[in-house]
C-alpha cells in the first residue's frame, strides 16, 4: 500500500495508477470508473459543492442509494476538506426521523441528495413537526438531478492528518444518533493496520454488497480497497437482498479473492440457494470471506463452506473478523488461512471475572464462540473487569480498544465520551470476551445492543416505540436480542408486563409487533407475556435474565399457546379472492414462508421485515412493472388494500 497521511493524498496517488471501480448494477449491467475518471469527477462535483457555499469543516449529508453517486460525491467532499456524513435512506419512518434528528444535531449541514427523496423527506417532516429543520436543509440541499456538468474543477483544500475525514453515526439508533468522529490518521492507520494483517495487494479483486453508509461497506470494501489499489466491485445491498444469488455468481465471473457479509448475508443467501447446484461456480480464487457486523453463527459459517465446496470455495477462506465503527471498523483479525477455531464455554460462568471455563461442544450448557484473531497493527485490546483494570488472560471481561485507528470521541456529546472511555483512555466496546491462547474470542455483550441484519439498534428505542401501544408505559415493556438454542441467528423478541388471561394479551402482542414493524422495518419473532420484569436494586433492567430464559425454553409453552389463540382466531379463510389478489397472495406466501397470510393481515403485524418487503416489491414489480412504489406497501398493509390500489393503477393506464 503506497504511503499516505490523508484521504486526499490517496486519491491524488491513485489519479494516474489503472485501475477501477466496478459497478454491479444487475446482472449484465456493468460500470468501470477509473481512478484518474473517479479524481476528475469529484472536483467537478466540488465546484457545484463550493459555489452553494460549501466550505472546509462544513459536514455535508450523503443521502444517496446509487453507489457511483455515492462514491463521486465522497470524494468531492474528502478533496474540499468538507465532512461527509453518510445517512441510509430506508424505507420506514424512523430511517426519515433519523436524517432529521442528525441534520439537527449537525447544526447547518449541506445535503447531497436526489429531488425525489428530499421531497419525501419534506412530506414526513411536515407530518412529524419538524418542518424547520427540513427548510434548513433544503436551502442548503445539491440535487444529484441537476449535476448536468462537471467540466469545472473545484478548488482542493489540503487536509491534515487530525482533521475529521467522516462522521458516522450509528447504523440503528432510533433516538438521538452518535457520530462516530474519525480522522484521517484514523482511517489510514486502520488501512495499513488491515492490510498488513490480512495482506491486501495489487493482485486482489474485491466484491461487496455491504451498503455504503455501512463501515463495512465505506471502509472495509471501498477506502482500505482503493487504498491498496485492488480492483473493486460494488453491487447494490438492494439487488442483493432481491437476488442473493447474483452475489457467488458475479464473484465467480469476476474471480473476486476478497468477499464480505454480515452473519444474516449467509444465511439469506443459503435459504435462497434452497437444494440448488453449485457445482458450475467456480470461486477458487476466493481467498479470504469476511464475516463481521454481527454476532457470528459458528453452525452457519460450516454450512455456508460445506455447502459450497463443490464449488471449489477453500475451506479455511471464512475469516471472522471483529470491529466497529469507533476503531475506524477493524480490531482483530486471525491468520491468514488459518482454519475456524472455536471453542465451548459453560453459559452459565460467562459473567464478567468469571475464569473461562471450557466444556466439550455437546454439552447440554455449551455456548460455542469464535476465534477473531489478534489486534491489528496501530490497535491494542484488552479485556478488563468493571473497574476498568486489565484482567488476566483466560477470563471473562470488557473488551477495551485503543490505538491510533481509535475514535477520539463522539460529535458533540460529552456523555456518550464520558461513558465510551475509561480514565486511563481506553474506548469501552460495550462487547464481552476473552483472551484464549493470546487471541480474542467474543462471547457477548454489555452495552444493551439488538443486532438484525447486520445493523445494531438500542432496546430503548424500540420500548419507546412499543409504548405508543394504548395500556403501555415505561418500564413495562422490555425488547431484548436472544438468540435460541440451535439458531444461527438473533431475533428481536419483546416481553410486556401482563398478569390477565393470554385471549387478552393478544391483542396487545398484535399491536407492539406492528408498530416496530412498520415504525423501523424490523420483523419481531415474538411477543411474549411476563409477570414480572427482573431489575437490579436500582431500578435498571436486567434483559440478560430474560434473554436467558428464553433461550432455556421457559416461554415456550406461552409460545404455543398464543399461536394456537391466532389459528383459533383465524380460522379458515373465506370468500372469492380477485385475480390480482390471488397474485399478490402467492407472492407474499413466497416470501413470508412458514407463515399464515389472509389478505386482510396486515403485512407488519405478521412481520414483515423490511428486507421482505423489499423481495415483496421486487415480485410486484416483475409482475406489474412500474405500479407499485416500494413505499405504498407502507400506505396499504393488506394484501387487499394493495390489490385494490393497484387495480385503480391499472384502470388509469
Amino acid at each position: 500500500m503506497p504511503k499516505a497521511t490523508t484521504l486526499t493524498e490517496v486519491i491524488e496517488n491513485n489519479r494516474a495508477v489503472a485501475r477501477a471501480i466496478t459497478y454491479l448494477e444487475a446482472e449484465n449491467d456493468t460500470q468501470d470508473v477509473s481512478c484518474g475518471e473517479l479524481y476528475e469527477r469529484a472536483l467537478g462535483i466540488l465546484f457545484h459543492l463550493q459555489r452553494i457555499g460549501a466550505q472546509r469543516g462544513d459536514k455535508l449529508i450523503l443521502f444517496l442509494a446509487n453507489n457511483e453517486q455515492f462514491i463521486d460525491v465522497f470524494w468531492a467532499a474528502i478533496l474540499g476538506g468538507i465532512v461527509p456524513v453518510p445517512v441510509a435512506l430506508g424505507i420506514s419512518a424512523e430511517h426519515r426521523h433519523k436524517l432529521l434528528r442528525i441534520a439537527r444535531r449537525l447544526g447547518k449541514p449541506f445535503i447531497y441528495t436526489e429531488r425525489r427523496s428530499l421531497e419525501r423527506i419534506g412530506a414526513f417532516a411536515a407530518q412529524v413537526g419538524e418542518t424547520e429543520v427540513f427548510e434548513g436543509l433544503r436551502q442548503r440541499a445539491f440535487l444529484v438531478d441537476d449535476l448536468d456538468d462537471i467540466s469545472r474543477a473545484g478548488t482542493v483544500q489540503r487536509a491534515a492528518t487530525d482533521d475529521t475525514a467522516f462522521i458516522q453515526f450509528s447504523s440503528g439508533s432510533t433516538s438521538e444518533p452518535k457520530g462516530v468522529v474519525l480522522t484521517h490518521g484514523n482511517i489510514l492507520a486502520n488501512c495499513y493496520g488491515s492490510t498488513a494483517a490480512a495482506g491486501f495487494n495489487e493482485n486482489d479483486v474485491s466484491l461487496s454488497w455491504m451498503p455504503l453508509t455501512h463501515d463495512m461497506g465505506l471502509i472495509g470494501f471501498h477506502l482500505i480497497m482503493f487504498a491498496n489499489r485492488v480492483h473493486t466491485h460494488l453491487m447494490p445491498t438492494e439487488l442483493f437482498i432481491r437476488r442473493p444469488l447474483l452475489w457467488l455468481s458475479f464473484a465467480a465471473r469476476v474471480r473476486a479473492t476478497i468477499l464480505c457479509s454480515p452473519n444474516f448475508g449467509y444465511k439469506h443467501y443459503l435459504k435462497v440457494l434452497g437444494e440448488r447446484a453449485v457445482e458450475g461456480l467456480d470461486l477458487s480464487a476466493v481467498r479470504l470471506i469476511f464475516n463481521g457486523a454481527e454476532p457470528i453463527s459458528v453452525e452457519l459459517c460450516d454450512e455456508f463452506l460445506t455447502r459450497l465446496a463443490p464449488a471449489k470455495l477453500a475451506a479455511n477462506s471464512m475469516y471472522p473478523v471483529y470491529g466497529l465503527a469507533e476503531a475506524s471498523l477493524a480490531v482483530s483479525f486471525p491468520a491468514v488461512g488459518a482454519p475456524l477455531r472455536t471453542i465451548a464455554l459453560n453459559r452459565h460462568r460467562m459473567r464478567v471475572g468469571d475464569p473461562v471455563e471450557l466444556v466439550a461442544a455437546n454439552d447440554a450448557n455449551a455456548v460455542r464462540i469464535i476465534c477473531e484473531g489478534r489486534a491489528i497493527p496501530y490497535c491494542r485490546v484488552r479485556i478488563a473487569g468493571v473497574d476498568d483494570a486489565e484482567l488476566p488472560a483466560e477470563h471473562i471481561g470488557h473488551v477495551h480498544i485503543s490505538g491510533d485507528n481509535v475514535t477520539r470521541g463522539y460529535y458533540e456529546d460529552p456523555a456518550a465520551n464520558a461513558e465510551a472511555f475509561s480514565a486511563d483512555g481506553w474506548l469501552r466496546t460495550g462487547d464481552l470476551g476473552l483472551m484464549h491462547g493470546g487471541e480474542l474470542y467474543v462471547s457477548g455483550r454489555a452495552k444493551e445492543i439488538i443486532f438484525v441484519n447486520g445493523q445494531n439498534y438500542y432496546p430503548h428505542d424500540l420500548e419507546a416505540i412499543s409504548q405508543r401501544t394504548p395500556g403501555l408505559e415505561l418500564g413495562k415493556v422490555v425488547a431484548a436480542g436472544v438468540r435460541a438454542r440451535g439458531s444461527q441467528l438473533e431475533q428481536l423478541v419483546v416481553f410486556v408486563l401482563h398478569r390477565g388471561s393470554m385471549a387478552d394479551f393478544l391483542p396487545l402482542a398484535t399491536q407492539v409487533a406492528r408498530l416496530i414493524n412498520e415504525q423501523t422495518g424490523l420483523e419481531v419473532a415474538e411477543v411474549l407475556p411476563v409477570k414480572r420484569i427482573p431489575k437490579t436494586t436500582s431500578g435498571k433492567i436486567q434483559r440478560h435474565l430474560l434473554e436467558a430464559s428464553y433461550a432455556d425454553g421457559e416461554f415456550d409453552a406461552a409460545r404455543g399457546e398464543l399461536a394456537a389463540l391466532r389459528a383459533a382466531l383465524r380460522g379458515p379463510e373465506a370468500g372469492s379472492r380477485t385475480a390480482i389478489e390471488e397474485r399478490l397472495k402467492s407472492i407474499c406466501d413466497a416470501a413470508l414462508e412458514g407463515k399464515r397470510v389472509d389478505i386482510h393481515d396486515n403485512l407488519f403485524e405478521i412481520g414483515a421485515s423490511s428486507l421482505k418487503l423489499i423481495e415483496i416489491h421486487e415480485q410486484i414489480d416483475h409482475e406489474y412493472p412500474g405500479k407499485v412504489d416500494l413505499t405504498e406497501l407502507f400506505d396499504f398493509p393488506t394484501i387487499a388494500e394493495l390489490a385494490s390500489h393497484l387495480q385503480n393503477k391499472l384502470v388509469q393506464a
